[in-house]
């Protein structure tokens, strides 16, 4: 897979960082507010300019100089992405002018050694040129780039900069395909611990302080099973206790990821078991009908505690249960040493392939047979049941139409029954199933 050109957006905060990278990229990726610190970890998002393609990085305001443990993690975070870019945009504020705090960034860029090209933003007048900005000259960067995130103004003049650094164009022509992962849970089970786990780095920052991940946080990640984009989340609270604007934000954008995922991890805690809000966040999943592992973390803290046998049945044990998400699989992990982490994507890799099966009509049509001859249909006034054929029209999940006489006496228990007979034929338990059914002639 050839690697695309990597843009960084770096800056001190509250500079519009974000909104440029929401205009750039074409899409509302990126939380915005007029309040600093609102974006913490690195954003990636895929475009295009001129014919070239590349990933955006969005960044938290850079402090150089601060006590505070989160803003000091942003800060690591912005640095981590300036040493994997090809070119970094150093985004400034005309409205403020020249601080110290741009000359500390601007000299960090310049010892770093890479392209830069200098930014000023908030430049929402048009048909003329404030000439403060001329004033940003100082920072040794060069010929400042006059732009507005808001209105967009000189985004196309400061990409064209952009890919004067860009490599030569690689033969783009092999599909980025990825299986899109979105970890899910409340706060503080340990999500952003997971994904740094995997990754084997700091990628995300984690924190005691509930609602510390804000953007549903994308990265890209490859080993020996495949091609991923992991999405780390913020953790979803009961609606009534979301009141800060941010916040709000936030359960929505991991709502969104959820709707763009392929597979949901779904993160409880071990060490008390499926709570209500666990259950209304796999409700989420399922309603999406994505395919989804339960993961109870935290394992390490209760394992100390169980015998053998017990550690065998938790899997299984009600605790960890969800009954309307019986296909999901269980596994007990710890994000903090790493138990059972290696045997994820193998489940991933497996509930996803389940989530975009088709099976022939014919094949469907053979368990249909058996399974009425197992179990007689129901019968209502004297009125029997009777299943004609079924085809499967869609996937993601895998979406079947069984056409009858009378859809209204296709019960709902029944239809559990056939479902199952699916699940138990094809293998598919792990992903959730769509079942409509249609009268005889009814459109499709």
């Amino acid at each position: 897979m050839k690697k695309k050109p990597i843009v960084a957006i770096v800056g001190r905060p509250n500079v519009g960082k974000s909104a440029l990278f929401n205009k750039l990229s074409g899409r509302r990726l990126s939380i915005v507010e007029d309040v600093p610190g609102v974006t913490r970890d690195r954003l990636y998002a895929d475009t295009d300019w001129r014919g070239r393609t590349f990933t955006l990085v969005d960044t938290g305001g850079i402090e150089p100089k601060t006590d505070s443990e989160i803003l000091q993690f942003m800060r690591v975070q912005a640095e981590q992405a300036i040493a994997t870019a090809d070119v970094v945009v150093l985004v400034t504020d005309i409205r403020s002018g020249v601080t110290a705090a741009d000359q500390d960034v601007a000299n960090f860029l310049l010892r770093s050694g890479k392209p830069i090209v200098l930014a000023v933003n908030k430049m929402d007048g048009t048909g003329y040129a404030d000439p403060d900005i001329y004033d940003f000259l100082s920072l040794g960067l060069g010929e400042p780039v006059a732009v507005s995130a808001l209105h967009g103004h000189g985004s196309g003049d400061l990409l064209d900069e952009c890919i004067k650094y860009f490599p030569e164009p690689l033969d783009n022509s092999e599909d980025d395909v990825r299986i899109k992962v979105a970890v899910i849970g409340k706060p503080n089970v340990g999500k952003s611990s997971l994904i740094n786990r995997i990754l084997g780095e700091r990628r995300v920052i984690v924190s005691d302080i509930a609602g510390t991940t804000r953007d549903a946080v994308d990265t890209p990640f490859s080993n020996e099973f495949g091609d991923y984009t992991l999405i780390d989340t913020a953790g979803i609270r009961k609606h009534a206790r979301v009141n800060e604007r941010v916040e709000r934000f936030s359960v929505m954008r991991s709502e969104q990821a959820v709707e763009r995922a392929d597979v949901c991890l779904i993160l409880v805690d071990a060490t008390t078991g499926i709570t209500e809000q666990d259950t209304k966040i796999a409700g989420m999943a399922h309603e999406a009908g994505k395919a989804s592992v339960i993961l109870a973390n935290k394992f390490d803290l209760v394992k100390a505690s169980l015998a053998e046998s017990q550690i065998n049945r938790l899997p299984e044990d009600s605790d960890y249960a969800l009954p309307f998400m019986s296909y999901a699989p269980v596994i007990t992990v710890s994000a903090m040493t790493g138990l059972r982490v290696d045997r994820l994507f193998e489940m991933i890799n497996n509930v996803y392939a389940q989530s975009v099966t088709r099976i022939t009509t014919g094949l469907l049509n053979n368990v249909l047979a058996d399974a009425t001859l197992r179990v007689q249909p129901p019968t209502d006034k004297g009125r029997r049941l009777k299943l004609l054929y079924m085809t499967q029209t869609g996937i993601q999940p895998p979406h079947f139409v069984v056409f009858c006489n009378d859809k209204a006496l296709f019960h709902y228990s029944y239809r559990r029954y056939i479902e199952n007979r699916i699940r138990a034929a094809f293998g598919l338990d792990g992903t959730p199933i769509r079942m409509t059914a249609r009268n005889r002639g009814e459109s499709d």
